[in-house]
Order: C-alpha cells, then sequence, then structure tokens
C-alpha cells in the first residue's frame, strides 16, 4: 500500500514540474508557427522575404538569452533548490508570453512594436535558460531506481504535448478565421491561451516539495555562488562534451515542428492547414518514441540508443529531404518527418538523462543549463533561419537535410567522448557522478 502512494506521489510530482515546461516550449512553437503572421505585423517591409527574416532572428535573439540564464538561474537553482528556481523561472517565462500578446501592431505604436516583441523573446529565452535543466534536473533526482531514462524523457514529453496543443489550435484557427483576420490578430489567440493557464501552471508548481538528493547534498551547507561557478569553470570540458550532444536534439526538434509550417507553405506550396497536421502527426509520434527510447536505455545503456540514432540521422537526414522536394505532397511530408520523428525521439529520448548523469553534482543544473542553453542558442534557435537562408542562397530546397547532418556529426563526436570518459558504462541504479568522478572524467573527456 505504501509503494502505491509513493508511485501515485512521484507521478503526481512529474506532472506538477513538467507543466511550467509546457507553457515555455508552447510559447516557442506558437512564435515559429505564426512566423509569418507576426512579420508581417510587427516587422513591415515590402520584401517578404526580409520581414520573414526579421521575424525568425527575433526568434532566434531569444535563444542569445538563454546562457545568462543558465548561468544566473542555473547556479540559484543549484545554491536555492530545485523548487525555488523553477518557480522563478515559470514567472519570467510567464512575463514574455504578456508582452508578446498584449504588443500592438506595428501600424498602432510603429517601431515600439518590434522593440517590445524582442524584448518580451528575449526575457523568455532568459527564463528557458534554465527552465528545461531545471525539469530535468529534479525528474532525474525523483527517479525510481533504474527507470531514471524513462523518467527524465518526460522533460522532452512535456514539449511535444505542448506541439501538439499549437497544432491543434493552428488547425482550429484556420478553419474559423480568414486569412486577413489571421494576419491581423488571429495569431494572438494562441499567445492568449497561454495567458489563461498561467495561474493553473503556477499553482500546481508552487505544490512542488525539494528533491530528497538535493536536501541530503546541502543539509548542512548550502554552496556559495562563488563555489557553484568555480565547479562550472573546472567542469568545461564535460560542458564542451554536453554542448556536442544538445547540438543534434537543437537543430531536430526545430526544424521538424517550429519550421515546418513555413517550409511546408513556402517551399513546398502545401496549404497551411497540411503543414499542421504533419506537425500534429510529429507530436504525437515525439510523444510516443521519447519515453520509449528513454526506457529502452534503461536497459541497453545510454551510448548505444543515442549512437545509433545520431548514425541514422546523419546518413539519411539529405536523402528524405531530396525524396520530399522531387515531388511534394502532403503524404511524402508526412511519411519525412515521421521517419526523422523516429530518430528524433530515439536520440532526445536519452540525450538529456544523459547530461544529468555526466554533470557533477554540484552543477548539475547550471552545467545543464549552459550546455543546454549554448547549444540552443548557436545551431537551434536560427536553425528556421539558417534553413530558410541556405535555399534561398542555393536553390535546392533540400538543403537543410544537410544542416542537420552536420549537425549529427557534431553529436556523434559528443557520444565519442563520453564514450571515452567512461562515465556511461551502462545505466545505473544511483547516479553516476559524484563530484569526484565526475570531475575525473572531465580530465578523461579532455
Amino acid at each position: 500500500m505504501a509503494s502505491g502512494a509513493r508511485k501515485v506521489s512521484k507521478g503526481g510530482s512529474v506532472f506538477r514540474v513538467v507543466g511550467g515546461n509546457f507553457l515555455e516550449m508552447f510559447d516557442f512553437m506558437v512564435y515559429g508557427f505564426y512566423a509569418s503572421a507576426i512579420a508581417t505585423a510587427v516587422f513591415p517591409s515590402d520584401n517578404e522575404y526580409v520581414s520573414l527574416m526579421l521575424s525568425f532572428v527575433t526568434f532566434g535573439m531569444g535563444f542569445l538569452m538563454r546562457p545568462l540564464g543558465a548561468i544566473i538561474l542555473g547556479g540559484y537553482i543549484d545554491k536555492h533548490g530545485r523548487r525555488k528556481g523553477l518557480i522563478l523561472s515559470l514567472g519570467l517565462v510567464s512575463i514574455g508570453v504578456l508582452l508578446i500578446a498584449l504588443t500592438p501592431g506595428y501600424a498602432t505604436i510603429g517601431l515600439a512594436a518590434p522593440i517590445l516583441v524582442l524584448l518580451g523573446r528575449l526575457l523568455q529565452g532568459f527564463s528557458a535558460g534554465a527552465e528545461s535543466s531545471g525539469v530535468s534536473v529534479y525528474l532525474a533526482e525523483i527517479a525510481t531506481p533504474g527507470k531514471r531514462g524513462f523518467y527524465v524523457s518526460w522533460q522532452s514529453g512535456s514539449q511535444q504535448v505542448s506541439v501538439i496543443f499549437a497544432a491543434v489550435i493552428g488547425v482550429v484557427l484556420h478553419f474559423t478565421l480568414a486569412d486577413a483576420q489571421m494576419q491581423a490578430w488571429g495569431w494572438r489567440v494562441p499567445f492568449l491561451i497561454g495567458c489563461l493557464i498561467i495561474p493553473f501552471l503556477f499553482w500546481i508548481r508552487a505544490t512542488l516539495t525539494e528533491t530528497e538528493d538535493f536536501e541530503a547534498r546541502t543539509k548542512q551547507r548550502r554552496p556559495k555562488f562563488r563555489e557553484v561557478y568555480a565547479t562550472l569553470v573546472q567542469s568545461w570540458r564535460i560542458v564542451l562534451t554536453a554542448i556536442m550532444l544538445v547540438t543534434l536534439t537543437s537543430v531536430m526538434f526545430y526544424l521538424i515542428t517550429t519550421y515546418t509550417p513555413t517550409f511546408g507553405e513556402r517551399e513546398l506550396g502545401l496549404s497551411q492547414t497540411d503543414s499542421f497536421v504533419v506537425t500534429l502527426c510529429v507530436g504525437f509520434s515525439n510523444l510516443f518514441w521519447i519515453p520509449v527510447m528513454g526506457a529502452l536505455s534503461d536497459r541497453l545503456g545510454r551510448l548505444r540508443v543515442l549512437t545509433a540514432s545520431a548514425v541514422l540521422v546523419a546518413v539519411t537526414a539529405f536523402p528524405l529531404m531530396l525524396w520530399l522536394t522531387a515531388a511534394p505532397s502532403f503524404p511524402r511530408m508526412l511519411a519525412v518527418l515521421l521517419a526523422l520523428s523516429f530518430m528524433y525521439g530515439g536520440y532526445q529520448g536519452v540525450m538529456v538523462v544523459t547530461l544529468t548523469e555526466i554533470m557533477p553534482a554540484k552543477v548539475r543544473a547550471s552545467g545543464f543549463a549552459l550546455a543546454y542553453s549554448l547549444a540552443q542558442a548557436i545551431f537551434g534557435g536560427f536553425t528556421p533561419a539558417i534553413a530558410t537562408w541556405l535555399i534561398n542562397v542555393t536553390g535546392n530546397k533540400a538543403m537543410p537535410g544537410v544542416w542537420l547532418s552536420c549537425a549529427a556529426l557534431v553529436a556523434l563526436v559528443g557520444a565519442y567522448a563520453v564514450h571515452r570518459s567512461k562515465v556511461l558504462t551502462r545505466a545505473d541504479d544511483s547516479f553516476v557522478p559524484t563530484a569526484s568522478t565526475a570531475d575525473q572524467a572531465a580530465e578523461r573527456v579532455g
């Protein structure tokens, strides 16, 4: 009976902690989905390509704030606890959502419109710098022994729920509003829906308890900020390795979800409905494969699943895109994106828990956050803009596949570095890195 109660409690904790993560990704997804409408309303230009690029660059700018948020908020989480840090990050991302949802268009307030939207994106990026890491570390520290991969996979799983939710809203709006209405005000509706669920998310996250792992390590004394940052600097090799691992998931996620509606409409000539339906199916597919592969890595080991998935992406991404662009159609787009979704699920379902296991305990949140945010800032956030630019420069609509393959090669280098470090020999029941073993691993990585 007691065991059942503990299971219910852990299941409830998983739900409460991933709720805020849902909002973060929902907002990022919505911005990417409606980039064209936001470009028209906020970044007017006589050149459609210029307007769209300005909108995508603003999307990417939010990612440049992630490293700063990772250092400041990640350090806060490692010093003051997982619960307090997660509540703070949710508050900051909520302000950013409100700012974008309520900012008038360029026609109403002129240059202030793009400036305010940019500020909203920067604030969201700052908070997101530690949100994913805080959630992942929390899940890792409460996980049942031997099931950490499965537990941590729900950090990414919650993001897929946001993809599904955003795609459903997109389909509904497409059938209920005319194009002129979508361009004028319809794109704001998803942001306003995000605003409405903020109070509920605050309520469920406020009921979280601190993890036993963090309380046990800090019972006698909480680490000082300078100690956290000193350990972070000493662990730079592990952070660099983690950045390489995150590169693939950063590029792949935003390519197969956020960029899909724009790519389907602008490059393939498909309808908006087709693009949103494909995105919806990808969200469901990701939601299935991520926890399955996380659980599989608990049995087979992290590196086997991680490496196999990265190799598949490196080899197949460009050929798949060539096949799609040779004769664009809804069935082909669905088939290609579902294939990529399988590979993404295999990689992402394992990569996140791997980060929690290679980081020293003192900087488990800040080290994870810094690596994740730097990879997102350098590679992920600008993927829609890079894909658009590559197509425009080369005239080859399959070029996003080359960008994806390059990211997979970087990830394979990171996986090899982890293999050399000998940190992940098997999916241990206990946390792999103590402060000392992680430091030794850092030397081997170097």
